[in-house]
C-alpha cells in the first residue's frame, strides 16, 4: 500500500500544482484584462470631460465645478471626479470621495508636471481604487488636472472567485484520480508483478525460460533488459557448472570459460594480464543523436574477446569509433562490455598520418603480402618504416602507463603490428612475462629477406620470452629465419632462440573459437533457411555461405569460378543453390584493396547475369560488415560452408561454421592452405587453385549422404569443442608463466643502448 500512497501523492500533488498554475495563469489573464478595460474607460471618460471643465477652472468657478464633479457618479464603476490646479490643490473632489482622498493621488503629481496623462492602481482606505489624472490645459499651458476615479474591487472579486473555482476542481479531481490510480495499479502493475514473482520463482527452481513474463508497454522495457540479462547470467553459469559436472563424471578435460578464469588466476598469482591490439574489442558510433557500442568484425577480436571476458584485466588497443573520445574517461579508458563489464579498454589515439603509415603502409602493404603466399608484391617505405616504430613506441608507452607498480605482468602482444613491442617492453619492464602471437604464416628466409628492416623486426619479436604461431611449419620458418639473418643459437631441441642470454621459446599454440557445448538431438528448421533466402528477395532450395574480408589472401574470386564451373557442368543445381557470399570491406584506403572489392562484385555480377532466372540468382554479394550474431544463423541454415583461402594462419570462420551447427549438419570445404585444415581433417580439403577440384567437392557436399554429413560433422565439432578458445589461451598463460625469467639479461643492456 506505501507504492499506492506514494504514488496518489505524487498524482494528486501534480495535478494541484498544474490545476494551481492554471488558476495562476487564468487569474492574471483576466486581470490584466480588467485593468486595461478600466484605464480604457477612465481614459475616454477624462477626455471627454476634459473640455468642460477647463474654461471653470480658468474662471476659478469653484461652485461650478462642485456641481460638475457631484452630477457624474453612479456610472458602473466611477466612483468619482476630482479637479486639480496647476500646483495640485484640489479645486473640487466628488462629495462621496471628500472624505478619502486627503492628499492629492500620485497620478496627478506626475500628469501635470509631464503635460501628459498618467494612471494607477492604489488603495484609498480600504478600497482599491484605479486614478487616472488627465492634465487641463489653456493654450498649450497646463493649468490643472482632472483625476477620475474608478472602484475596482470587482477585479479582486473575480480573482477570488477563480481561486474558489480552481479549489474545486481539485478536489473533484483528487477524487477521481485516488480511484483511476488504484485500478491502474489493480490492472497494470499488480497482474504482471504477479507474473514476475511467479517467473523469478520458476527461474530459481530451473523451470523458467529466459525470456520473462513482463507487458510490452515502453516503461517496463528497462526493467525487462535487466531481467533478460539476469536470466541469461543465470542460465549461463548454470549449464557451466552441468559442464562442468558432466566433465568431472565422464574424465574429461574440456576447457570452459569458468576452468579458463580459475587456471588463469592461479597461473597469474596475484599478477594481471594485458593484452595489446591494434583492432578493439569493441567501438562506440553515433547512430542520429545516439552513441552505439558495437563489435567489430575480426576474428581476433572473436578470439580474444572471451579470454578477457573471463579473465579480467585490461586491453590496449587503437580507438577507430567516430565516439570513441565521448566514451572514455580521463585516462582514455572504457569498461566493456556495456551491459556487464568484465575488464578495462584503454584506447590509444592515432593521427592520420601515423595510421596511414604504420597500419596502411608497413603493416598492410608491406608485412600483410610478405607473409602471405598471394602474389601481390609487398611494398616497403622508408617513411612507412618510421611510422611503424613511433606507433609501436606509443603502445609500448601507453601500456606501460596502465602496468604501473605492477611487479610481473602478463603481456600479449597480437600480430604482426607490433613485432617492435616485446622489445620495447623488455627494455623497461624486464620483470614482465611478455608473449607474442603471430595470427599469420611465417614465411620461409628467402621470402622474409626481402624486408629491408628484417633484422629490427626479428630483434623486436625475440624481445618476447614467447612466440606463438598457429602450426608448426610455421615456427620452423621462424627459426630459420632467425637462424640465417641474425647472430644467435637456435635450440631446436627445445625449440627457443637464445640471444645474448635472453632464450625466447616459439611454440605451435592453434586458435580457435569459443564452441557451444555437445550438441542435443535437433531437428533442421526448414523455415529458416527459407526466411532468410526470401529476405533477399530471392528463391531456391538450399544455400552455401562464405564469411571473409575482402582480402586477396580468401580466394573469392576463385571461389567464384568454381561456382561457375558448377552450374555448367551440373544444370541441376541451378535455381535449385545460391552462393551467399558475405564480403566485409578490409583496408579501402589500399588501392590493391580497392580493385579487389570492384573485381569480386564485377565477378558475382558476371555470372549472375549468365545464369540469373527469375527470382533465383547463383551468387548473393553481401558486402557490408556483419556482426557474429547477424552471421551465425546464416551458419546454421546454409548447406556447406566455403573457406578457400589462397594463405591463410588459421581461419576462424571455418571452425566459427563447425562450432554453430548444433545440428551435426552442413559440410565444410576447407582449402588445404588454411592453418585450420591441421585440425578438421574430416572437411573437404580443396586447392583452391584448382577450379575444377573446387566445384566437384561443392558437388559432393551438397549431394553427401546425411549419415556421412552428421559424422563428420560431429567429429569436427568434437575437435574445436576440445581444441576451444579457452584452451588457447590457458596454453598460452601456460607456456608463460611457466618461463622463468633470470634476474638480468645482458641483452637487455644492449638494447636498450641501441648496439642491438
Amino acid at each position: 500500500m506505501r507504492f499506492s500512497y506514494r504514488l496518489n501523492f505524487a498524482l494528486i500533488a501534480g495535478a494541484a500544482l498544474t490545476s494551481l498554475g492554471f488558476a495562476l495563469y487564468q487569474h492574471n489573464t483576466e486581470t490584466r484584462a480588467l485593468k486595461a478595460e478600466v484605464q480604457r474607460h477612465s481614459l475616454a471618460l477624462a477626455e471627454s470631460l476634459e473640455k468642460p471643465a477647463e474654461p471653470m477652472v480658468v474662471a476659478h468657478a469653484i461652485d461650478e465645478l462642485h456641481r460638475f464633479v457631484d452630477k457624474l457618479p453612479g456610472r458602473g464603476s466611477l466612483a468619482g471626479i476630482a479637479i486639480y490646479d496647476a500646483a495640485g490643490e484640489p479645486l473640487a473632489i466628488t462629495r462621496s470621495l471628500a472624505a478619502r482622498v486627503l492628499q492629492p493621488p500620485r497620478s496627478v503629481l506626475r500628469a501635470i508636471p509631464a503635460a501628459r496623462a498618467a494612471g494607477e492602481f492604489t488603495r484609498i482606505g480600504d478600497r482599491p481604487f484605479h486614478v487616472l489624472a488627465e492634465p487641463l490645459r489653456r493654450d498649450a499651458v497646463v493649468i490643472g488636472a482632472l483625476a477620475v476615479f474608478e472602484d475596482v474591487g470587482y477585479i479582486d472579486a473575480r480573482g477570488a472567485a477563480v481561486w474558489r473555482s480552481a479549489a474545486m476542481h481539485i478536489a473533484v479531481q483528487t477524487f477521481f484520480i485516488v480511484c483511476i490510480t488504484l485500478l491502474c495499479i489493480h490492472l497494470s502493475l499488480s497482474r504482471p508483478l504477479r507474473h514476475m514473482t511467479q517467473w523469478l520463482r520458476d527461474l530459481r527452481t530451473g523451470r523458467a525460460s529466459v525470456t520473462p513474463s513482463l507487458p510490452t508497454e515502453e516503461a517496463f522495457k528497462p526493467v525487462a533488459r535487466e531481467f533478460e540479462r539476469m536470466a541469461s547470467s543465470l542460465t549461463a553459469a548454470r549449464a557451466a557448472a552441468h559442464e562442468e559436472a558432466r566433465l568431472r563424471d565422464a574424465a574429461e578435460s574440456q576447457w570452459t570459460l569458468e576452468r579458463l578464469r580459475v587456471h588463469v588466476q592461479n597461473r597469474l598469482e596475484g599478477s594481471r594480464l594485458f593484452v595489446v591490439s591494434n583492432r578493439e574489442p569493441y567501438e562506440h558510433r553515433f547512430r542520429g543523436d545516439k552513441i552505439e557500442c558495437s563489435v567489430p568484425a575480426s576474428g581476433l577480436v572473436t578470439a580474444l574477446e572471451p579470454v578477457l571476458s573471463a579473465c579480467g584485466g585490461t586491453w590496449v588497443a587503437q580507438a577507430t569509433g567516430d565516439a570513441d573520445r565521448e566514451s572514455v574517461d580521463a585516462h582514455h579508458r572504457v569498461a566493456v562490455p556495456p551491459e556487464t563489464p568484465r575488464y578495462t579498454l584503454r584506447r590509444v589515439w592515432l593521427s592520420e598520418e601515423e595510421e596511414r603509415g604504420f597500419y596502411f603502409g608497413f603493416a598492410n602493404e608491406g608485412l600483410w603480402p610478405l607473409c602471405h603466399i598471394a602474389h601481390t608484391r609487398p611494398i616497403f617505405r622508408a617513411e612507412d618504416w618510421e611510422q611503424y616504430r613511433a606507433v609501436n613506441r606509443k603502445f609500448a608507452d601507453a601500456l606501460l602507463e596502465e602496468i604501473g607498480d605492477e611487479r610481473n605482468p602478463i603481456v600479449l602482444v597480437q600480430d604482426y603490428h607490433f613485432a617492435l613491442l616485446p622489445r620495447m617492453i623488455k627494455q623497461r619492464l624486464p620483470g614482465a612475462h611478455v608473449a607474442v602471437f603471430w595470427h599469420i604464416p611465417w614465411p620461409n628466409p628467402e621470402a622474409f629477406g626481402i624486408c629491408p628492416w628484417q633484422h629490427e623486426l626479428l630483434d623486436g619479436i625475440l624481445g618476447a620470452d614467447l612466440v606463438g604461431f598457429h602450426i608448426q611449419a610455421h615456427c620452423n620458418n621462424f627459426l630459420e629465419t632467425v637462424d640465417r639473418a641474425i647472430e644467435c643459437r637456435i635450440e631446436r631441441e627445445r625449440f627457443a632462440v637464445n640471444r645474448l642470454g635472453h632464450v625466447t621459446s616459439v611454440r605451435p599454440i592453434p586458435i580457435s573459437v569459443a564452441a557451444s557445448p555437445p550438441a542435443t538431438a535437433m531437428e533442421f528448421d526448414f523455415d529458416a533457411r527459407r526466411s532468410i533466402l526470401e529476405k533477399h528477395g530471392l528463391e531456391a532450395s538450399t544455400f552455401g555461405i562464405g564469411v571473409d574480408r575482402v582480402d586477396y589472401t580468401k580466394g573469392i574470386p576463385e571461389r567464384f569460378r568454381a561456382l561457375e564451373r558448377l552450374f555448367e557442368v551440373y544444370p541441376k543445381y541451378r535455381k535449385q543453390l545460391t552462393f551467399i557470399q558475405i564480403g566485409s570491406p578490409s583496408r579501402t584506403p589500399i588501392r590493391r584493396y580497392q580493385d579487389l572489392m570492384e573485381e569480386v562484385r564485377m565477378e558475382a555480377d558476371r555470372i549472375n547475369r549468365r545464369f540469373h532466372s527469375g527470382r533465383w540468382k547463383p551468387i548473393l554479394l553481401i558486402a557490408r560488415q556483419h556482426s557474429h550474431a547477424e552471421i551465425l544463423p546464416y551458419y546454421r541454415a546454409a548447406s556447406v560452408c566455403l573457406v578457400t583461402s589462397l594463405h591463410d594462419g588459421m581461419n576462424l570462420v571455418a571452425k566459427e561454421f563447425v562450432a554453430a551447427r548444433e545440428d551435426d549438419d552442413g559440410v565444410l570445404v576447407l582449402s588445404r592452405f588454411a592453418g585450420a585444415t591441421h585440425e578438421l581433417s574430416d572437411a573437404l580439403t580443396v586447392n583452391p587453385y584448382d577450379t575444377v577440384q573446387l566445384a566437384e567437392a561443392i558437388q559432393l557436399a551438397l549431394e553427401m549422404h546425411p549419415e556421412e554429413r552428421a559424422s563428420r560433422m560431429r567429429r569436427m565439432r568434437t575437435v574445436v569443442r576440445e581444441h576451444n578458445i579457452y584452451r588457447w589461451a590457458g596454453t598460452l598463460v601456460s607456456e608463460l608463466s611457466e618461463i622463468r625469467l633470470p634476474a638480468s639479461m645482458p641483452g637487455m643492456a644492449l638494447a636498450a643502448s641501441g648496439k642491438l
